[in-house]
């Protein structure tokens, strides 16, 4: 996934020399071919994010097709005041690229993991939120990226973790798309990293449909809620915090076109207790496989039994 973001990149730039990436001392090794191919175009700004925003406003303002790339700990969380002022205020055609979203860079503790990223952005105006979930998404992301005129954050989780689409798929703004089509009780809702934990877990409930929601913001609401109201209960997967993510802008979406009941896995309310790998922070926060499945079905339970009780006569 990586390796399409940096190829759509270096494609972009060679096309448009308005294309400009800025990173704040990080990945250079991703920028390899850039810095070769499009010197001119790439500018290390340093381990100076928030000033980095600010040449990025700047560029855009002068015509230039920013890129702004670090890791999401740092942008948009170090840099949110920048973003809202200095790009979203003036509605400037930013694209910001936060890496390593989640718990990727488990070893390097809480400073370095970000779940609350989506959260931090939702609610500034004029910021949409794009959440790839393999190499074919990053490719269809980034062509929607570059075609917005207004800010935009691509979200880029762990990179490595198997091919969700043979194809590049067609992306729209606000709209998801269809990975296993099933007309049973369940419909499986995910982003990013959990989007095979998806795949692996449903299997468990033969019939269930899965989407890939690789835009978050915008959401189309009524498109959310048509696809939610053909089942019976929703599981949405996200390696985010519960608040203020995907599984919240879902639950906002069919709180207004169609109420249903939706199982929202994420991360609870807490940090990180220790540092260690990668598969060891999932299991953690009980966002493997089989912590995922185990939460589902006690979410089933608890379902039936909310269902068959019934409020007494007034």
């Amino acid at each position: 996934m990586r390796n399409a973001f940096a190829a759509a990149l270096v494609k972009a730039a060679r096309s448009d020399p308005r294309v400009v990436l800025l990173t704040g001392d990080h990945g250079y090794a991703l920028f390899d071919e850039m810095r070769r191919v499009c010197p001119g175009q790439y500018i290390n700004a340093g381990v100076a994010e928030q000033n980095m925003v600010g040449v990025a406003a700047g560029l855009a303002k002068g015509g230039f097709r920013p890129v702004v790339y670090g890791l999401s700990a740092f942008v948009p969380v170090r840099v949110l005041e920048q973003i809202k002022l200095d790009v979203c205020y003036e509605s400037l055609p930013v694209i910001f690229m936060g890496d390593g979203a989640g718990v990727v860079y488990s070893s390097l503790g809480t400073s370095h993991q970000s779940t609350e990223d989506v959260a931090a952005l939702r609610g500034v105006p004029c910021m949409s939120i794009l959440s790839p979930a393999d190499a074919s998404e990053m490719t269809a992301v980034m062509d929607l990226a570059f075609s917005s005129a207004r800010p935009v954050y691509v979200r880029m989780g762990k990179a490595d973790l198997g091919v969700v689409h043979e194809n590049i798929p067609d992306l729209q703004w606000g709209r998801m798309i269809p990975v296993q089509k099933g007309a049973g009780p369940l419909v499986w809702l995910a982003t990013g990293s959990m989007m095979q934990t998806a795949l692996a877990a449903a299997r468990d409930w033969p019939g269930s449909a899965v989407w890939s929601v690789p835009c978050i913001k915008p959401l189309d609401a009524e498109h959310v809620a048509a696809v939610c109201g053909r089942h019976e209960a929703v599981v949405v997967l996200e390696e985010h915090s519960v608040y203020g993510g995907l599984g919240s802008a879902v639950a906002e979406c069919t709180s207004t076109h169609g109420p249903t009941w939706i199982c929202r896995v994420g991360v609870q309310d807490r940090f990180s207790r220790y540092c260690g790998s990668y598969d060891y922070l999932m299991r953690e926060h009980k966002l493997d496989v089989e912590s995922v499945k185990a939460q589902v079905r006690d979410f089933l339970i608890m379902r039936q039994v909310r269902q068959s009780v019934r409020p007494l006569a007034a």
